[in-house]
């Protein structure tokens, strides 16, 4: 069973703070993090993987920072966005690499690709993949140290609604495996059907954390996270 802690972490860039006092626990299931553009989530996200510095606050991992970690991608698998890939290589080609750098076993680039549904377009070089497939593959490399936490950024954009189908049923088999996945995402009504319990932020800070029926009630999840990230919201939460 491996958490995921937050706790008094905060982020300024220059006179902009990013995120405030931002604090929540994620433990095994899947965890929407919700909040409008410009919420803090992508940079909270980064914290977490050690790829911002907080200016104060901890973010950990199974109880120690991402840094600390000597193999992260066993414990940790990320797709923060479906970039970065050398349009020049084929996705079999770009996991062989990410398995060698990350010291995971050869065979797990075959596994991941039938795991994300790119077996037969392995061969084929990434700069002729549509988004939806590189998603597949950003996928794939957060899935290739078989990690017990997982941590996506909107996976589900580019993809058709049979792929969306798809991610939600990866996901849920994911999570019934005791793994801890966070999906960050817009799409509320995928949310819905897919994830346990609910972050939401707005204006750097957590707004809400717990169960999705708890959030949703009544109002269901659209209602409740817009009251949560309305003008009126945030007025009210101004000291």
């Amino acid at each position: 069973m491996t958490d995921v802690s937050v706790a008094g972490l905060t982020k300024r860039f220059g006179a902009v703070t990013a995120v405030r006092d931002a604090g929540f626990i994620v433990t095994p299931g899947v965890t929407g993090f919700l909040g409008p553009n410009g919420a803090g989530k992508t940079t909270t996200l980064r914290m977490l993987l050690g790829l911002v510095r907080p200016t104060s606050g901890v973010a950990l991992i199974d109880g120690r920072p991402y840094a600390r970690w000597e193999q992260p991608r066993r414990i940790v698998g990320a797709c923060l966005e479906a970039s970065g890939f050398y349009p020049g290589r084929t996705a079999r080609e770009h996991l062989a690499i990410t398995a060698r750098l990350a010291g995971v076993a050869a065979r797990r680039v075959d596994q991941v690709l039938d795991e994300v549904g790119l077996t037969a377009e392995a061969r084929r070089r990434v700069g002729g993949y549509s988004l939806g497939m590189r998603q597949r593959l950003g996928l794939a490399s957060a899935l290739l140290g078989d990690p017990q936490v997982l941590i996506l950024d909107e996976p589900g954009n580019g993809l058709d609604p049979a792929g969306m189908a798809w991610l939600r049923g990866l996901l849920r088999d994911l999570a019934a495996q005791g793994r801890t996945v966070i999906v960050s995402s817009h799409v509320l009504a995928e949310v819905a059907q897919t994830v346990d319990r609910v972050i939401v932020m707005h204006a750097g800070t957590v707004r809400f954390t717990g169960a999705l029926d708890e959030l949703a009630g009544s109002a269901g999840l659209e209602g409740a996270f817009l009251q949560l990230t309305s003008d009126i919201a945030r007025e009210g939460s101004r000291p």
